[in-house]
């Protein structure tokens, strides 16, 4: 109700929301030793996550203030993940999307999906700062961006800003075989503040912008910088937040 929502505790809007979701997760994305049994037992991360369904399709309805939306397969990017620990990163950067389109070669890429996710993650309080990972399954190839994977000499870096009313990001990654290009925006507009308390109890993120509109551009080249595909992409998942100081 608008009485309970403007009790800040609660940390939400008024309104009601049901859903009747089957969920069919197609593609995952695995961060690898982070979240093996032996690293979770030791909580040496601040902030796990794994990505079950980088390529998600859903199917059923949603009801958003008694409006009632149909959800269906053929025409469903979902995303499915998890993410758990004591704190959150910040900066804070995701992109994901499973909704690619080959310029080179004309044609949807079905089997396909971008995943990158990180920004200064923490190893027993210790920040690693501008790190983060990610993965393109470029239809029957995976393409591994993880900077903990030293024998693949992966190397990653980001950018972010937002500028009159849009969200820009910007992604330079390589690896032993590939050399990528992303570039990312979003119409502010169209994104949500996320309203997030950490599981310790504060909460510092106050500007994490969240938004499901991104369109993007990707360029995959080989080591010697000849051109692989030149893909767009849409309906991807992005975010950004910086925590107050």
């Amino acid at each position: 109700t608008e009485e309970e929502a403007n009790n800040n505790a609660y940390m939400t809007d008024s309104g009601s929301m049901e859903w009747n979701l089957e969920i069919n997760k197609v593609l995952a994305f695995d961060a690898g030793y982070a979240t093996s049994k032996a690293i979770r037992n030791t909580n040496i991360f601040e902030m796990f996550w794994h990505a079950e369904g980088i390529k998600t399709k859903y199917s059923g309805f949603v009801i958003f203030d008694d409006e009632k939306y149909i959800v269906r397969e053929e025409d469903s990017y979902g995303y499915a993940d998890k993410n758990w620990g004591s704190d959150f990163t910040s900066p804070w950067l995701w992109i994901s999307s499973c909704n690619l389109y080959s310029n080179k070669y004309n044609k949807q890429l079905n089997k396909s999906a971008i995943e990158f996710g990180g920004g200064k993650p923490k190893i027993a309080g210790i920040p690693l700062n501008g790190k983060i990972i990610g993965c393109i399954f470029y239809e029957s190839e995976y393409l591994d961006f993880n900077f903990s994977k030293f024998w693949k000499r992966c190397k990653t870096n980001f950018s972010f800003i937002e500028d009159k009313g849009m969200a820009i990001w910007n992604v330079n990654a390589s690896n032993n075989k590939y050399i990528i290009e992303i570039e990312l925006t979003c119409e502010t507009k169209d994104m949500l503040l996320i309203n997030y308390e950490a599981p310790n109890g504060k909460k510092r993120h106050n500007h994490l912008l969240n938004g499901g509109t991104g369109t993007g551009s990707l360029k995959i080249y080989d080591r010697k910088h000849k051109l692989v595909d030149d893909i767009s992409f849409y309906n991807t998942g992005c975010e950004y937040g910086i925590y107050d100081e």
